[in-house]
């Protein structure tokens, strides 16, 4: 399969431009994302460009990677209800110097023919004046043409309405188009469905000022079969920084996804080949309990973000923490089991509490729930009420319960079960 055909056979392409089929099969492509640092981490909502950049230098084409320094300073209203909070320039930097490097390890840069570029977008925008910005760029857009786009006609709907400054944002964005395409002979930009107006505005202003026919390309906003939000567990983002989203913790979303899910997963976010996900596809027919698909879709995406060997930790902490060894085994098990836990501690959620809190009547279950996952005494109680809780694979529903240092494996450590897939290490010290 030549490019596009390979984008559409995995589901890629929500919207394209006429004529790129062609342009990936004649020359090598210049293509580019932007990725604006509104927080210290990419998440997994980006990883979708992210890999779609990597495949893209796969296929012998040349991929531009922005950190948006310079939109990062206004903020992007495309999906968003509400006005965005404003960075200061000093959190807008910290943000890039820690998403560089994660924008990085997707893209290869010692290519001889398609090296990647990361590109910091305020090396152009900052330096713009709003005279010659309003002369050069606004003059090419009408008020009508930006009311058109989904992102502003939306937010004018809402009750807070939108900001000049956010209303502003498209004619930016096009304008990274038309210096990607002056200064790397970039023709092409690519993102989210939600960015498609945003991606004709800067093939419009090439059009207009440059004379030449650019192309844009959008995959589809990605959601979960039951129509939640993908990227989110437990309420929470899921991080590719390991300090924000523990690795154990990352492997464990991907593990558990829904089998509906699954097959598009593992089209969109790796690059196994057709075969392989026929064969996955099937095996999920055949035997759905055995959740191989998921298996090999962990695998493959906490490798990809975390490196194979870290991606190995993360899954003998998981083969630990949930499968079906018991922690109720003899005595001389104990050291070898309690080895264990410590070892993987740092990968997993696991917090550390005073050795002497528990000597004499030891510390009671809904604190020391409370204090593990940084709960409430309340929700703790009735975590402990409900059946939620089991310290060493013992079930604890009294909330009067108490806790010692001989209840803990080898007197050294706690595993912690909250409900059916939560985990918790906690250290004696």
């Amino acid at each position: 399969m030549n490019l596009f055909d390979e984008l559409k056979w995995r589901g890629l392409v929500f919207d394209a431009t006429d004529g790129l089929a062609d342009a990936f099969d004649k020359e090598r492509v210049t293509a580019y994302i932007g990725f604006d640092p509104t927080a210290s981490s990419l998440h997994i909502g980006n990883l979708l460009g992210l890999v779609t950049l990597a495949r893209l230098q796969r296929y012998g084409h040349s991929p531009i990677a922005i950190a948006g320094g310079g939109t990062g300073m206004i903020g992007d209203p495309s999906g968003k209800s509400q006005e965005r909070r404003l960075l200061t320039p000093e959190q807008i930097n910290q943000h890039l110097d820690s998403i560089k490097p994660q924008l990085a390890q997707f893209l290869d840069f010692d290519r001889p023919d398609n090296p990647a570029r990361v590109v910091n977008n305020a090396d152009w925008l900052a330096s713009l004046d709003l005279l010659g910005f309003l002369r050069d760029t606004g003059k090419h857009f009408t008020v009508n043409y930006m009311l058109q786009k989904e992102s502003v006609n939306r937010r004018l709907e809402s009750a807070d309405g939108i900001s000049y400054t956010e209303f502003s944002y498209l004619l930016l964005q096009a304008r990274d188009f038309l210096e990607l395409f002056d200064r790397f002979g970039c023709t092409l930009q690519m993102g989210g469905s939600d960015q498609w107006g945003n991606i004709t505005a800067g093939i419009e202003l090439i059009r207009k000022v440059r004379g030449k026919k650019v192309h844009g390309l959008v995959t589809p906003l990605v959601t979960t079969a039951s129509g939640a939000k993908f990227g989110k567990s437990e309420g929470d983002a899921i991080w590719l920084d390991p300090t924000r989203t523990l690795r154990s913790e990352f492997r464990n979303f991907w593990l558990n996804t829904d089998d509906r899910d699954v097959i598009a997963y593992l089209k969109y976010f790796t690059f196994l080949t057709r075969s392989e996900i026929d064969d996955l596809e099937a095996q999920l027919r055949s035997a759905p309990e055995k959740r191989e698909a998921q298996r090999v879709l962990a695998a493959s995406v906490t490798t990809l973000v975390h490196g194979a060997e870290d991606a190995t930790r993360a899954e003998s902490a998981n083969i630990l923490l949930f499968g079906a060894t018991t922690l109720s085994g003899s005595v001389d098990d104990a050291p070898h089991v309690a080895d264990q836990l410590l070892a993987i501690a740092a990968d997993v959620p696991s917090t550390t509490m005073a050795a002497a809190d528990f000597d004499g009547e030891g510390v009671g279950v809904v604190d020391f729930v409370s204090r593990a996952i940084a709960a409430s005494r309340s929700e703790a109680r009735r975590l402990v009420q409900q059946g939620g809780v089991s310290v060493n694979d013992r079930k604890i529903a009294d909330p009067n319960a108490r806790l010692t240092r001989g209840d803990a494996i080898d007197g050294r450590v706690f595993l912690l079960k909250k409900g059916s897939r939560q985990r918790f290490v906690i250290r004696l010290a």
